[in-house]
């Protein structure tokens, strides 16, 4: 088992990634990375994902196609990715310059039982989004990297996707509840869109 020394605690790391977000647009994957995009401030930007494991990647990627102009940020756990790996292929492959995915990774799976997921034995998320031609891909573990990543982020014009493997600790602080109507989320979002509901 792989096994990182001091990992970051995941609350404080999602608000050091969107510290910058600006008018990003941020897609959040099941479970645990809903709770904490909504700890740090709910915003009419924010897309909300409940039931869809392993849909969140690809959700940014259809998004990051459809809104060309602006920044798409997916904010998601290692067991999620790992169920949607074959994202990585088709992300790599569409390479959007807009779309950033970042990866909360604890080496478990949060919402079943704190299972320990394949990261924990090894397998680097990073390494396999580089392979599938992710222009960027970095795995950080400490603070000051993950301040430098968050601004490098947030102000960096990318040649294609890019990946943040963020290494955080496996506790479970207290869920913040973002709406489960996912009708009023997918409109709400449309809104901040200039879109008609529908």
């Amino acid at each position: 088992m792989v096994t990182d020394p001091d990992p970051l605690d995941r609350r404080a790391a999602v608000a050091e990634l969107l510290s910058g977000r600006g008018d990003a647009l941020v897609v959040t994957g099941l479970g645990s990375p809903t709770y904490d995009v909504h700890a740090v401030g709910d915003n009419h930007a924010n897309y909300y994902l409940w039931g869809a494991m392993g849909g969140a990647a690809l959700v940014g990627l259809g998004l990051a196609l459809a809104q060309p102009d602006r920044r798409v940020i997916v904010v998601t756990g290692d067991g999620e990715q790992l169920m949607a790996a074959g994202a990585l292929a088709t992300i790599g492959v569409a390479a959007p310059i807009n779309l950033d995915i970042c990866v909360l990774d604890n080496g478990r799976y949060g919402e079943t039982g704190m299972q320990t997921s394949h990261t924990a034995d090894g397998v680097d998320l990073a390494s396999m989004a580089s392979a599938c031609g992710f222009v960027d891909a970095t795995v950080v573990t400490d603070p000051a990297s993950l301040s430098d990543i968050a601004n490098n982020l947030a102000v960096t014009k990318a040649a294609g996707p890019r990946m943040v493997v963020v290494k955080i600790s496996a506790d479970s602080p207290e869920r913040s509840l973002p709406s489960r109507d996912a009708v009023f989320i997918k409109n709400r979002f449309r809104a901040h869109l200039g879109l008609a509901p529908n």
